[in-house]
C-alpha cells in the first residue's frame, strides 16, 4: 500500500474512496517519567518518549492502512499526523488521509 502526503499519485488517475484514519492513545510509564525527569536536569533528547511516540505513530498508521484495505484502496494520499494530550500522562496520535483506488495512467 502506498502512503503519500501529496494529494495525488503522479501519472495516475485515481478514485477517492473516503477518509480513513487510525488512532491510538498512549500513556507514559513510571520508568520513562522518572528518566524524563532526570533528563530535564542535564538536557538532551528524552529517548523513552521518542520511542513511545514512534511506536504510537506506527500503530496509528497500521490502523489507517487496515481501514483503507477494508475499502479496497490501493493507496492513501494526503496523509497527515496529529497528536494531542487527552489527559494527564496520555497522548493521542492520529494518522489520517484519503483512501484511493488507482484506475490507471492519467490521460
Amino acid at each position: 500500500m502506498k502512503l503519500l502526503s501529496i494529494e495525488y499519485i503522479p501519472g495516475k488517475e485515481i478514485e477517492a474512496l473516503g477518509m480513513v484514519k487510525g488512532t491510538v492513545v498512549q500513556t507514559k510509564n513510571i520508568g520513562r517519567d522518572f528518566m524524563a525527569g532526570m533528563k530535564t536536569l542535564v538536557g538532551g533528547e528524552i529517548v523513552g518518549y521518542t520511542e513511545m511516540l514512534n511506536e504510537a505513530r506506527q500503530i496509528a498508521v497500521k490502523r489507517m492502512v487496515d481501514e483503507a484495505k477494508e475499502l479496497g484502496a490501493d493507496a492513501v494520499i494526503g496523509v497527515m499526523y496529529g497528536s494531542s494530550q487527552v489527559m494527564s500522562g496520555a497522548a493521542e496520535v492520529i494518522a489520517y488521509g484519503t483512501a484511493v483506488k488507482i484506475l490507471g495512467d492519467a490521460k
